[in-house]
């Protein structure tokens, strides 16, 4: 689980007499108590605060849904306006102020509990959210609290003190900028010592055989941490089980949820995660008017380097890259600079990955020294005050003796990121060695870059940056052996956008493309129910397959329900066959007519297995296939993509094997068991239409049945051709009705061996080419826009999934200059 800073913030509870000053030095801070009982019963919460009101300056108290009690200076009661959750305050003179207000949070469906915020119940509180006056900007506490008998209570502390008749005392002497408190009478707790640092785990009886393993990688993450970045701010660190579904990192503790501390992988990620914003949020605060750092820095340094430690490095980062993508576009996305908190998967793309990656080229560029001297500069430059992107900017500044307005503007300030497109090479012999040119191309704006570019030559690699910053650049490298083969950011190390053949098909892509279509299943309706309610709920249009027209496959993702549905055979050619037997599965597979898009099919046994897996799927994001049995996930796999830009080298001069040549009775031999034979040809080489001949008599002679084939002429006149094979009509009469002239146009000289000869043997010759005039329709408008009579000339079902054909037919369309590709 991550720190929504954004929303939770940073927490630390005042309850009693707890004295809060607002950030100054010491000396000149104003005293802020805040005194809290508890009606366990009416799950109320009852308080007092106090503050030392130095000028008469209005004073702004953040109260959610608290209701004011009083308001009094000196013990005389003062007027004060309430704007929905913010309390206004104008003191009519010097002296102590204090609030006194109450709360109710009840637990239950629609409650707060339901809110993940505030919850007092018969044996727990959790109170993260607004439950006291919380006066603008940091604050330092002193507090206490009064429990009922049985409950242990946890809030920011570095110690904690119990006094008679349930009151605590949480010493805190550092800056908050909120406060949490939990409490419960089912805590057991287990203690412990890392150097001069108190460890407790506050657990529920059912999972405090969990503790010891918490304890224990906690040690870890603070040797790790204290190594990278100094000292730990505080002198105890909680981790504390929560009724409620939290995630949280506060200064001294974090605040995991019962679901969440229960899974096996949380102590390997996500605790690491919460100890490292004890220094990035919970101790170097967050200046949310100029953007959240904290959330990106932290996940670089926490998750991805755990990652990177196990040698995943680079699938992290393109996994990065593909959610951004998936989830971000022109009607959500934002400047990074803008970022305060994670509210759906388009923010965290922009707040973590964005930020994260930031923090990777930054690295990349001045080196792991300088990178981890600046991240400390800025730790202590900044402890117990609010940080910004600027001062991480002066840190690294610092550091390294640089500049680097221009890398943290653009990522910063940008809505983009780098689109790059990679030229042919020239590859030329210089010296000993040889010298690849290309040009590296920017689709966007120019962004400042340095891209690493991989050259393969005689089994080694090697790596050289390329700082590029034109729309075209033109890129020089050597090499000191031929070149196999060369790549663009192999590894991910810039971000950019992934191209059609590096994304891909993934289930982030669907849950990301809120204009998909939801094809309605063809039979067992009753068990897709579940699905169909869930994609409408988000807004997707479900359809039937005869509703959807052929002009509009290109223009979407498509969630096509049931292995049956004829929706299917649109795009691959025939119906999809389930990954596995049994259960729920899912499997994706891009558009073949839009790279941009993608097609899933869902199938499912019943309406009970899609019950228990359905809304799985979504923390599934990364990958393509799926498959569950009754709710248990049994097949997860990632479709296999590209990895970088590949560089396309000059082509190597063909070359003849002269002891593998054979004459052409040796080819006829060859093939002879083959059911199809294809002989090629250039259209005006009379030399080919020779070979072609010899081999139809080759094959006759081995007594086979036979037909030929011919591109040269049309479908529409197959009678034309079988009635001049038969003998029924003259050679004149067959080429003026198969309009050869105006349809092939080629010497008929040269076929004309060739069909004397299977007329006098009477072998069958089939027109193989389709309608010159179903040709010129689809160049022009696509296949969507045949009429009904063309439409019936071509197969019902084609296959476009099929990327080998079409590179094979890219190819094909480059060597003939005078074609378009479409």
């Amino acid at each position: 689980m991550k720190y929504f800073i954004a929303i939770i913030g940073l927490m630390a509870l005042c309850l009693g007499d707890y004295s809060c000053a607002a950030e100054a030095p010491a000396a000149s801070q104003p005293q802020y108590r805040l005194s809290v009982f508890f009606d366990i019963p009416n799950a109320m919460i009852r308080g007092t605060a106090k503050i030392a009101v130095q000028d008469r300056k209005q004073m702004l108290f953040h109260v959610g849904s608290l209701s004011i009690e009083k308001v009094t200076i000196n013990g005389a009661t003062v007027p004060f306006h309430r704007d929905e959750d913010i309390l206004l305050i104008a003191p009519s003179e010097i002296g102590t102020l204090e609030i006194a207000y109450n709360g109710g949070f009840r637990s239950g469906p629609g409650s707060a509990e339901a809110r993940s915020d505030n919850m007092i119940s018969e044996h727990e509180i959790s109170l993260t959210g607004s439950w006291y006056p919380r006066p603008e900007g940091l604050i330092t506490c002193r507090l206490s609290a009064t429990v009922p008998a049985g409950f242990k209570a946890l809030s920011e502390a570095d110690r904690i003190e119990s006094g008679s008749d349930g009151k605590m005392d949480f010493v805190f002497d550092h800056p908050v900028d909120r406060l949490t408190f939990v409490a419960s009478d089912r805590y057991r707790t287990v203690e412990d010592k890392y150097g001069d640092i108190s460890l407790y785990a506050y657990f529920f009886e059912a999972d405090i055989g969990l503790a010891q393993q918490y304890i224990d990688y906690t040690k870890k993450y603070l040797a790790l941490y204290q190594e990278m970045l100094g000292p730990y701010p505080y002198r105890r660190f909680s981790v504390a089980e929560n009724v409620l579904p939290t995630g949280y990192s506060m200064p001294t503790f974090t605040l995991l949820g019962r679901d969440v501390i229960r899974l096996p992988f949380i102590v390997e990620t996500s605790l690491g995660h919460e100890i490292l914003h004890q220094w990035f949020g919970n101790s170097v605060y967050i200046d949310f008017d100029k953007g959240n750092w904290a959330e990106g820095l932290t996940t670089y340094m926490a998750d991805y380097y755990y990652e990177e430690q196990k040698g995943n490095g680079a699938e992290y980062r393109k996994q990065v890259l593909a959610d951004y993508q998936s989830y971000v576009n022109k009607g959500n996305v934002f400047p990074l600079v803008e970022f305060v908190g994670r509210t759906d998967s388009s923010s965290k793309a922009v707040g973590y990955g964005k930020a994260m990656m930031l923090f990777h080229m930054l690295k990349k560029q001045v080196g792991d020294g300088i990178f981890y001297r600046a991240i400390r500069d800025f730790v202590d430059r900044n402890s117990f005050r609010k940080a910004s992107w600027g001062d991480i900017e002066s840190s690294f500044e610092t550091a390294s003796g640089a500049r680097f307005g221009s890398l943290f503007s653009q990522w910063l300030d940008r809505t983009d990121i780098a689109e790059l497109e990679a030229g042919s090479a020239v590859v030329k012999q210089s010296g000993e060695g040889y010298k690849i040119t290309f040009e590296l191309r920017q689709k966007t704006v120019p962004f400042t870059l340095m891209v690493p570019i991989n050259i393969y030559a005689a089994g080694q690699k090697e790596t050289v940056p390329a700082l590029i910053d034109k729309a075209k650049n033109e890129i020089s490298l050597y090499s000191r052996d031929l070149p196999d083969r060369v790549v663009v950011d192999e590894d991910y190390d810039v971000m950019r956008k992934l191209t059609g053949e590096e994304f891909p098909p993934v289930i982030s892509r669907l849950i990301g493309d809120k204009s998909a279509v939801l094809v309605l299943p063809q039979s067992s309706k009753d068990a897709y129910e579940r699905v169909i309610d869930g994609f409408k709920n988000e807004g997707i249009q479900a359809k039937e397959n005869s509703e959807i027209k052929d002009a509009s496959l290109h223009d979407s993702s498509f969630i096509i329900l049931g292995g049956d549905n004829p929706m299917i055979a649109r795009f691959r050619g025939h119906v999809g066959k389930k990954i596995t037997t049994g259960g729920f599965t899912v499997e994706l597979f891009g558009n073949p007519l839009n790279r941009e898009k993608v097609v899933a099919v869902i199938t499912s046994d019943s309406a009970g297995e899609t019950d228990a897996a359905f809304r799985k799927i979504f923390h599934y994001g990364k990958y393509s296939r799926l498959a569950f049995s009754t709710g248990k996930n049994i097949l997860k796999e990632t479709a296999q993509s590209k990895r970088g830009l590949t560089v396309e080298l000059e082509a190597e001069a063909p070359a003849l094997h002269v002891p593998d040549i054979l004459s052409l009775s040796q080819v006829i031999d060859s093939v002879q068991d083959k059911r199809i034979v294809y002989v090629g040809e250039e259209h005006i080489s009379y030399a080919h239409h020779a070979v072609q001949l010899e081999m139809i008599k080759g094959l006759l002679g081995m007594e086979r049945k036979m037909a030929i084939g011919m591109e040269m002429f049309q479908r529409p006149y197959q009678s034309v051709l079988d009635d001049y094979i038969d003998g029924l009509i003259d050679e004149k009469t067959f080429l003026k009705k198969s309009q050869y002239f105006t349809r092939w146009g080629f010497d008929y000289d040269l076929y004309k061996p060739i069909m004397d000869f299977a007329r006098e043997n009477r072998i069958p010759v089939i027109a193989l080419n389709i309608d010159r005039e179903i040709v010129e329709q689809v160049a022009k408008n696509g296949v969507a826009a045949l009429p009904p009579d063309m439409k019936a000339k071509i197969p019902a079902a084609m296959d476009f999934s099929d990327k080998q054909y079409k590179e094979r037919m890219r190819k094909i369309f480059q060597e003939h200059n005078s074609l378009k590709e479409r």
